[in-house]
């Protein structure tokens, strides 16, 4: 399941996301928002009888802790037929590489009717300026939990990014699978559209006069550290990335952190493996 509004304004990869697991599931259910573009004709043309679309209207009032976000992520979670195991949560501009999905859907054979497993924990590839390019410092999330079991009691917790139940962060096993994270992907001037759109969904108006940056274009070159990535990316990415059309280069050897707290957090982090303060919306079991 997912949620989705504006997909084409802002550039994102929703199509290639639903379609990147859709293999695994039995049915997508899309919650699909009152867009300014043609978003809803995107989900439809879709070409599966699994697809079922929610045509949702969301309350841009919501503009705290992306609440509106867990709103519309809790429709489409609601919608998901009571019989269903479990309920394969994916963002908008997420996408799972094909081989990846005999071992997630094994492991949901294996641990489906084991009760203290509410979940299954992913590991991230943050792309970031390029499809060449991967954030490797601690402003990226490590792991986040993808797929829960389809329980009432398990929720959308603040934005659209966590779950909790009952108030408690979920039990989950961890599984060694990759999503590939594609929300810093995007041409410069449709980046800086969504950066300065995204923001109004936790700050108020004064809030992001004062510090949102307004500009033609997203200036890529901010960004503290990055590793080369040398992998492949899925099959259904093939087209977009072919498509790019901007240019993204960079120095890897240079490292932008501006204390030695943080030069100390991130030597700590790539070369030892320890995260110090890291948040974790999760219990691994």
């Amino acid at each position: 399941f997912s949620f989705v509004r504006n997909a084409i304004k802002y550039d994102y990869p929703i199509k290639e996301a639903i379609l990147s697991i859709l293999p695994i599931c039995d049915e997508f259910i899309v919650a699909v928002g009152n867009s300014e573009d043609d978003t809803l004709q995107l989900i439809k043309s879709i070409n599966s009888a699994k697809i079922k679309i929610i045509e949702t209207v969301w309350d841009d009032s919501l503009r705290k802790d992306g609440k509106v976000l867990a709103v519309e992520k809790n429709k489409a979670l609601k919608a998901i037929p009571k019989d269903t195991d479990w309920a394969f949560y994916i963002q908008g501009d997420e996408v799972v590489h094909e081989d990846y999905l005999p071992t997630i859907k094994a492991a949901m054979q294996q641990w489906k009717d084991e009760k203290k497993v509410d979940g299954l924990l992913f590991n991230y590839r943050h792309f970031y300026g390029s499809y060449d390019y991967i954030g490797d410092s601690r402003h990226w999330y490590r792991k986040e939990v993808r797929v829960i079991k389809n329980d009432p009691k398990i929720y959308s917790f603040r934005d659209a990014q966590g779950f909790q139940k009952n108030n408690h962060p979920l039990r989950v096993k961890p599984i060694d699978v990759f999503v590939h994270h594609y929300g810093w992907v995007r041409p410069p001037e449709y980046q800086q559209a969504k950066q300065e759109n995204f923001r109004k969904y936790w700050h108020d108006d004064n809030f992001i006069k004062e510090k949102v940056a307004i500009a033609s274009e997203f200036d890529y070159s901010q960004v503290d550290s990055l590793k080369k990535f040398n992998g492949n990316h899925p099959k259904v990415m093939q087209d977009r990335i072919q498509q790019k059309n901007w240019q993204f280069d960079h120095d890897i050897s240079q490292k932008n952190f501006p204390t030695f707290k943080k030069r100390l957090y991130y030597f700590l982090d790539t070369k030892l493996g320890w995260r110090i303060g890291e948040y974790r919306n999760y219990k691994i079991i």
